[in-house]
């Protein structure tokens, strides 16, 4: 099966950008750690996860967010829901998923969520990794600078782990 087209979206717009990335293909993964074992130069911690859960927001209703932070951690659900003012949180079911990301599995999801039309918010220890390192669909990793990454997806950055 050919990759999702979002994985050479981001490929395209690091490059016509000259920002230093490096992408690279392999076996089809659904989790974190089965990623990390293909990335060679990259620890778990350099991961960036991304997490579609819905929120419920008093007065606003139900949105989903894309929640980013390193591979090896686990957001805190309470201070989710305190950044963002949310009464009640819960992950995006795998069909919810599919639909919001116009075909990209959970695992495969990147942390480009505004190209989803989805609020991101990171976790500041991501920042602290140089370089982070994504699924772009099931095949492929992208590496970039965690730098670049910030600024092209302008993310909400606050403690989330």
């Amino acid at each position: 099966m050919d990759e999702h087209p979002i994985a050479q979206y981001i490929i395209d717009l690091l490059s016509d950008t000259g920002c230093w990335h490096e992408s690279f293909r392999h076996e089809p993964v659904r989790t974190s750690e089965e990623a990390a074992a293909e990335r060679e130069n990259y620890t778990l911690h350099q991961g960036a996860k991304a997490i579609i859960v819905r929120v419920k927001i008093p007065n606003e209703g139900k949105r989903f967010v894309m929640l980013v932070f390193p591979a090896d951690c686990k957001f805190d659900g309470a201070k989710v829901k305190e950044v963002l003012g949310a009464k009640d949180i819960r992950f995006a079911t795998e069909d919810e998923v599919v639909e919001i990301t116009g075909g990209v599995r959970p695992g495969g999801v990147p942390p480009f969520g505004k190209r989803f039309g989805l609020q991101v918010v990171c976790d500041p220890s991501l920042f602290g990794n140089e370089k982070i390192v994504f699924n772009a669909g099931r095949t492929t990793s992208i590496g970039m600078m965690s730098a670049d990454y910030k600024r092209f997806v302008e993310p909400v950055v606050a403690e989330i782990l």
